[in-house]
């Protein structure tokens, strides 16, 4: 039986896996600790006049349950949603050598109605 080769970019993205990271049983993070800091952009602007959404930068290890009772405990606000997505590292290059930026974790954040939260 012959098999088609593989395509080079399918070979580089099975490469490119990596096994799940979750934190190690046992490991706690305080609410500073989780939510690293907000991502004040014209889109996230948007978001929080229109949908009451708010977006941070938070630590990779941290579960959207630990994402919620942090914001609420810090903003002292009631959360009803949390999306999280994980943000791939970036290629850079430097003359000849290449290299990549650190991935991070994205979080948003989704209040209730009544409740705000003032960055500036």
């Amino acid at each position: 039986m012959i098999t088609r080769p593989r395509p080079r970019k399918l070979v580089q993205k099975l490469a490119r896996r990596q096994p799940c990271k979750h934190g190690e049983p046992g490991l706690e993070l305080r609410p500073y600790q989780i939510v690293l800091r907000p991502l004040v952009t014209e889109k996230g602007t948007h978001q929080s006049t229109r949908y009451n959404s708010y977006t941070f930068m938070v630590n990779p290890l941290a579960t959207k349950v630990e994402i919620k009772g942090a914001i609420e405990e810090l903003f002292k606000v009631r959360v009803e949603t949390v999306r999280t997505m994980n943000r791939r590292p970036k290629a850079i290059r430097y003359r000849n050598t290449m290299g990549e930026l650190p991935g991070w974790k994205k979080a948003i954040v989704t209040l209730n109605i009544e409740d705000k939260i003032d960055f500036f």
